[in-house]
């Protein structure tokens, strides 16, 4: 089989079959190799009770980059996006709640800051102007700080200062705060609307094990806010079909340009000669080569467990064993009989704050106390007894997932900590303890919705080892690595390796541990494509 494959991609998530996908354009012989029975990784949609489908892990559409839409042609394999109809509703302690988008926003903040309302016009000019740079940087690949620094990385480096230039000296001083303080401190110097913080602040703690005042996590609060929906800038939907639409329709484009995707095809190691990869050995004792191989894994997983420890220097080898997973999820998908009727917002027949991201978590003290509870292990083995939690009620948008008249609902839960008690053997660790903290979330939630406990029919949940062990998510690590400075741009995964070139000649990164980093967005395996098409000297290049 040595002469059937140009490449061969390890891992068959988003960001591998979108790398698959525009090296098979390029008249490349591309093979896929998926350890699961089913193609897209975390972006899937499966059946978790009898009846009940729903996005497994990812579960809501913002930053699918469009060029990724438009050159893999997805809407053409049937991908359609609906809008919420605003962004977020916050059920509140005392009985009231707080809107998120449109004119719902400026409604809300009348009862707690007329002040706010005009802070939050120029916040939200701030984040633009930054992100209108940053969003071309995530389509580039960073320049490469290794041993050497070739003429390629030195025009990278020109390349990124001449972007960063278009922002003024104010513009490059916010750019400055947001990757260097602490979501909580840039909010609070913005706002003084708990409510208001909180619901823009929450998007700093999605996947991130920290509190929203831990320095660095205004990046993460940033990182959310590049996406759009149908072209509209900042907005979140949902995916008609479910999370596992996107990747099925990145699949078809796969096939109709000549990839083979092969699923049930666990890759065991990355075969190593002379100091080059060359090929993998699967599960079953097959082996396969070629000449170019790509890993859609977390690079931690790809270094410790496929990757042979004496094919690593000393060096790269002791900082990807320091390489930072976890992200204090917890995933959960319910079947319902009926929708949540709010306290809030009473009554269980549609309306549309059932279609918005309803959030469980009033305030950022709150955030940060479940942080710290859930670290602390003061009171049991790792969760926060009060969490935060998401809800996304997919069926309200989309009626292919549940039978008539009944609801899916995906729980997006912080925090637990990625681990349990440190004698986690002793205690059982994640599987012992997985049902006990499903209640409570369930419990979360029914606080606000007293109806919600009672119209659970059956449920699916994942704590992090579970989101480990399915999805190869390393301690649950929903981005492939915690997005900390010293994580990102040209030190993601480590420094000389930021330009998706591995650790040996012959195997490159296309993964959400690389640069631009996680979220379902195509860009990591569409900027990957293009760095193996130029080694490769072949094109078209993505641009």
């Amino acid at each position: 089989m040595r002469d059937e494959h140009d490449v061969l991609i390890i891992g068959g998530g988003h960001n591998g079959l979108v790398c698959a996908a525009y090296l098979a354009g390029a008249g490349l012989k591309v093979t896929v190799l998926e350890r699961r029975g089913v193609v897209g990784g975390a972006a899937v949609t499966e059946e978790f009770h009898p009846g009940f489908r729903n996005s497994t892990a990812s579960y809501t559409v913002s930053l699918l980059n469009p060029k990724v839409i438009a050159d893999l042609r997805l809407a053409e394999h049937g991908l359609r996006v609906v809008e919420r109809p605003y962004a977020n509703f916050l059920p509140l302690p005392d009985g009231r709640a707080f809107r998120l988008g449109g004119a719902h926003t400026q409604e809300s903040l009348q009862a707690w800051s007329p002040r706010d309302g005009e802070r939050l016009v120029a916040y939200s000019a701030m984040l633009d102007r930054v992100v209108a740079v940053l969003r071309e940087l995530m389509q580039r690949t960073p320049p490469n700080f290794g041993e050497r620094l070739s003429l390629a990385d030195w025009l990278a480096s020109w390349d990124t200062a001449k972007r960063l230039k278009q922002l003024d000296l104010r513009g490059r001083r916010d750019l400055l705060d947001l990757f260097a303080k602490s979501a909580g401190e840039l909010l609070d110097h913005w706002f003084e609307s708990e409510p208001l913080k909180a619901a823009l602040g929450w998007d700093s703690v999605v996947g991130n094990f920290a509190s929203p005042y831990t320095p660095g996590s205004a990046y993460v609060l940033l990182h959310h806010v590049f996406g759009e929906v149908n072209g509209k800038a900042g907005a979140w939907g949902h995916a008609i079909g479910g999370m596992g639409a996107i990747t099925q329709a990145i699949a078809k484009e796969c096939v109709a340009r000549g990839v083979r995707v092969h699923s049930d095809a666990a890759v065991d190691r990355v075969l190593v000669q002379r100091g080059r990869a060359v090929g993998v050995a699967l599960a079953d004792g097959r082996e396969l080569h070629a000449k170019t191989i790509v890993s859609n894994l977390n690079p931690k997983l790809l270094y410790t467990k496929l990757v042979a420890r004496e094919h690593l220097d000393e060096d790269t080898a002791q900082r990807i064993a320091r390489y930072r997973c976890g992200s204090g999820t917890f995933r959960m998908n319910v079947a319902l009989s009926e929708l949540p009727d709010f306290s809030a917002a009473p009554g269980a027949q549609l309306q549309p704050h059932h279609q918005s991201g309803i959030l469980i978590g009033p305030s950022l003290r709150y955030f940060e106390n479940a942080y710290f509870d859930a670290k602390s292990r003061a009171h049991n083995p790792g969760w926060a007894r009060a969490p935060i939690v998401e809800l996304v009620i997919s069926s309200t948008l989309d009626d292919t997932l549940a039978p008539p008249g009944q609801h899916v609902a995906s729980l997006f839960c912080q925090h637990v900590s990625p681990e349990l008690s440190d004698s986690g053997e002793v205690d059982g660790g994640w599987d012992a303890h997985r049902d006990t903290v499903a209640k409570l979330m369930i419990d979360t939630v029914d606080a606000h919705a007293p109806n919600f406990a009672r119209s659970v029919l059956g449920y699916r949940a994942l704590s992090p080892l579970d989101l480990e062990r399915e999805f190869g998510l390393v301690g649950g690590d929903i981005f492939h690595g915690a997005l900390g400075p010293d994580q990102m741009f040209s030190a993601r995964p480590l420094l000389g390796q930021g330009d998706y070139r591995g650790a040996m000649p012959g195997l490159y990164l296309c993964g959400s541990g690389t640069h631009p980093g996680g979220g379902v967005t195509g860009l990591p395996g569409r900027n990957a494509a293009r760095e193996i098409l130029r080694d490769l000297r072949r094109g078209p290049r993505p641009t």
